[in-house]
This record gives C-alpha cells, structure tokens and sequence, in this order.
C-alpha cells in the first residue's frame, strides 16, 4: 500500500516473518489468551505498529444449530482454527464440540481435511475467511456466509445469502430428501425399462405408444425426484 508492505495476523505470523515482538506485546498476548481472546498485530515494512484486541463472540443462530444437527445425526464435530488454543478451547467448549484443532495453516487445514477423508469420512467445511480457500476446495461439502472474502465464496459450493447458520439443517434435510428420491427414481426408471421392454415384445407397442409411455414415465420420475426442491 503506497510502496509499503502491510502485514497483519498473529504473533505466530509475525514471527515466522521475522518481525520482532516487544515484551509489552508479549505480555499483552499472553493475558489475551488466558482470557479466551487473540491479538491481532499490524506491521509497517518489517515493524510492528501496534496490535487490536479480538473478543469472539457467537452467532446468536449457532448454539440452535449444533443442537439441531445433533438431531440429525450428524456425529462429529469441530473446529479448526488458526487462532491460539484458549480462545479456540474456550469456543468448542461452549458450543459443545467434539474435537477442536488450533494454530492451524491454511495448507494444514486442507491436509486434516484429507486426512479425514482418507479414513473414510465426509467432511464438509463451513468457512469465512482467505485462510479458509484451500480447506474449502478440498472438503466434499463447502458452505460459506454472504458477507465472506471472495475468494472463500468463490470456492463454495454453497452459500447462504442471507448471511445465517440457521438454513443448515434444512439443506441436511433438502439433500437427504433428494437422495432418497433420486434413489427411488432409479428404481422407477429400471421398472419403467422392464415396463417398455415387455410392452414393446409382448403387447406390440409400436413408436408412439412407447415413446408416449417414455415421456410419461420421464415427467413422473423427475417431478419426483424434484419435490423437496419446490
């Protein structure tokens, strides 16, 4: 910005870029995470300029949703976060997570992704901020909030516009609908093929009879199959 080098994170960051931390920062980080909170710090051209406390505060939506999606089934959840371990513990301890990763790169955030995936889990990653394009990408399901960097939407495969957790289970609801339904749709489809064939061979169905008995069964399996959508 205006020929200068504007870098912004944490002191981790800060220190893997070899900028060096006064103790009163230190200091002033160190009481920020006892308390569950992070310090951002904002360097000019290789020196720190000063540091922003954070206070996370929950989505009012978000406790009714994890309680929701445990309704549901949904058996493992978690957060991963680049921020320190006391904010990140305190979080997952009140929204009741089952695991929670801290300090974590965006290229670590990708590789847990396919560590999970390996074992033979689904994961889908739900996701704000730059660091979070590379997990996004890799993750089966990838969901983000209207107000998220454009590059984090751009990656999504879903997007909730109005900028709540709250439609969560209903899209949980929505894709088990329409999976069970296309499901049912391929058994409509191969009765329909069994249906023609024997129409055709034994009942001497010619071109317009089976074509019309086609369209039909066609019109069916899809309104079918798209009723959770309407």
């Amino acid at each position: 910005m205006n020929g200068q080098t504007i870098q912004v994170g944490s002191a981790r960051f800060m220190e893997t870029e070899g900028i060096l931390l006064p103790t009163a920062i230190k200091t002033a980080n160190e009481q920020a995470q006892q308390t569950g909170d992070s310090l951002v710090m904002v360097a000019v051209d290789q020196k720190l300029k000063g540091a922003i406390e954070i206070q996370p505060q929950l989505r009012p939506e978000v406790k009714a949703v994890m309680r929701d999606l445990r309704q549901r089934g949904i058996k493992q959840l978690a957060i991963v976060s680049g921020d320190h371990q006391k904010p990140t513990q305190k979080l997952a301890k009140e929204l009741g997570m089952d695991d929670y990763f801290y300090e974590v790169l965006p290229q670590e955030k990708a590789q847990l992704i396919r560590d999970l995936q390996a074992a033979g889990h689904k994961v889908c990653f739900i996701g704000d901020g730059l660091n979070d394009a590379v997990a996004m990408k890799q993750a089966n399901v990838s969901i983000c909030l209207s107000d998220a960097a454009s590059i984090t939407s751009d990656m999504a495969q879903v997007l909730f516009l109005d900028n709540s957790l709250s439609h969560m289970c209903e899209l949980i609801d929505i894709s088990k609908q329409l999976n069970s339904r296309l499901q049912n749709s391929l058994l409509f489809w191969g009765g329909y093929g069994v249906s023609n064939t024997t129409a055709v061979t034994l009942l001497h169905f010619g071109l317009t009879k089976s074509t019309l008995l086609f369209g039909t069964a066609f019109g069916v399996g899809v309104g079918h199959a798209m009723l959770p959508l309407l």
